[in-house]
C-alpha cells in the first residue's frame, strides 16, 4: 500500500535528449516492474500462511463404533512399604506389577482400572479399554505415595464404588495383598458384602513366600536408604479366603508369577457382556506444503524478474 501510494512518487528522474530507444519498454515492462512489490507481499503471506499450518477441517475424520465381549475389571493392588520385601524379584511390588501388566494385554476385549491402598486408597486409573494408558498407570506406581499400613477393607471399598454403576454383567476385583490388615475405616469382610451386594466377583491374591522374607524394617538416615531385615511373612489368608467366599470368587497364594495362570483360566469362563468402544482416528491432511510451494514460488519469480528480466531497464 505504502508503495502504490507513497513509494513510486519518490523514483528518481533524469532527463533524456529523446525517448525514442525506450518505446518498447514504456508499457508492458513497466507494469511488470511496478508488479512486483506485490509479487514479493503476496509470497511473504502466503509463507506466513504455512506458519500458521492450515488443515483440513476435522470433519473428515474416521468415527466408529466397535462393539467387544469383555468384562469390567478393577486391580486393587497393595502398594504397602512391605511389598519391597525381595523374595519376589527384584521385590513383591513389581513383581505384582509385572503380573498386573501381563494380566492387561491378556484381557484387550476388557475394561479395566487400578486401584491402590496403603493405609487409605484411591483410584489410580478408572475403568477404560485404553490399555496403554493403564499400563503406564501400573509403571508409575511406588511404595510411600499414601498413609503408610494396609488397609484391605479400604482398597476393596473403593474398588466396589468404581464398579457398582457398570452395566457390564460381569463385574470382577483383583485383590492383591501381602500381609494383615491393620487399619482402614471399612473392615475387609464389610466390603466383601457391598460387593456381593453389587454382584461384583472378588479375586483374592496373598502375595508372599510361605516362609521368611527380606523385608524393610526402617530407612538409613544416612543414606535415605531402606534397612532390610528377614521377617516372618504374615498374610491372613483366613480373611483374603472369607472375602473371596463372600464375592463368590476364589482365594490364591501367589508364591511366583505361574501361580496367576490360574486367575486367568477363571476369569476366561466368566460371562461376557458387549461393551461399545468409540473410535475416533483423526484424518486431517496438513495443508501447509501448499502454501509454502506457493510463497517461495512468487518470492522466486520476483528475483527473477527482478535480476533477469527487469535488469538494466528503467520503468
Amino acid at each position: 500500500i505504502w508503495y502504490y501510494t507513497k513509494g513510486k512518487s519518490k523514483n528518481k528522474t533524469i532527463l533524456l535528449s529523446t525517448t525514442h530507444h525506450l518505446k518498447e519498454y514504456s508499457s508492458a515492462w513497466r507494469y511488470l516492474h511496478h508488479s512486483l512489490p506485490l509479487i514479493k507481499a503476496l509470497g511473504f503471506g502466503f509463507l506466513i500462511l504455512a506458519l500458521s499450518r492450515p488443515q483440513i477441517s476435522a470433519e473428515s475424520s474416521l468415527y466408529s463404533e466397535k462393539y467387544t465381549e469383555g468384562i469390567d475389571i478393577i486391580i486393587s493392588l497393595d502398594i504397602s512399604g512391605s511389598m519391597l520385601a525381595k523374595d519376589f524379584k527384584p521385590n513383591r511390588l513389581e513383581a505384582s506389577k509385572a503380573m498386573a501388566k501381563e494380566f492387561v494385554k491378556m484381557r484387550p476385549a476388557d475394561r479395566i482400572g487400578l486401584v491402590v491402598y496403603e493405609g487409605e486408597s484411591f483410584t489410580k486409573c478408572p475403568l477404560t479399554t485404553d490399555h496403554k494408558l493403564l499400563l503406564k498407570s501400573i509403571d508409575d506406581v511406588q511404595t510411600g505415595q499414601l498413609e503408610g499400613g494396609t488397609a484391605i477393607g479400604m482398597g476393596l471399598a473403593t474398588a466396589v464404588n468404581r464398579l457398582k454403576e457398570s452395566s457390564a454383567k460381569s463385574k470382577v476385583i483383583i485383590l492383591l495383598s501381602d500381609g494383615v490388615s491393620e487399619q482402614g475405616k471399612i473392615h475387609p469382610l464389610t466390603a466383601a458384602e457391598i460387593a456381593r451386594e453389587f454382584n461384583i466377583r472378588v479375586y483374592s491374591i496373598g502375595v508372599g513366600s510361605t516362609e521368611k522374607a527380606l523385608t524393610p524394617v526402617s530407612i538409613n538416615p544416612a543414606t535415605g536408604k531402606y534397612v532390610y531385615q528377614y521377617q516372618n511373612v504374615e498374610i491372613d489368608e483366613k480373611t483374603l479366603t472369607e472375602i473371596a467366599h463372600l464375592a463368590d470368587g476364589k482365594y490364591y497364594r501367589a508364591k511366583n508369577e505361574e501361580e496367576l495362570k490360574g486367575i486367568y483360566n477363571e476369569i476366561d469362563q466368566l460371562e461376557k457382556e458387549k461393551i461399545k468402544t468409540i473410535l475416533v482416528q483423526p484424518h486431517i491432511p496438513e495443508m501447509y506444503y501448499l502454501f509454502l510451494a506457493i510463497g517461495a514460488g512468487l518470492l522466486i519469480m520476483e528475483r527473477l524478474i527482478k535480476k533477469q528480466v527487469l535488469n538494466g531497464i528503467t520503468a
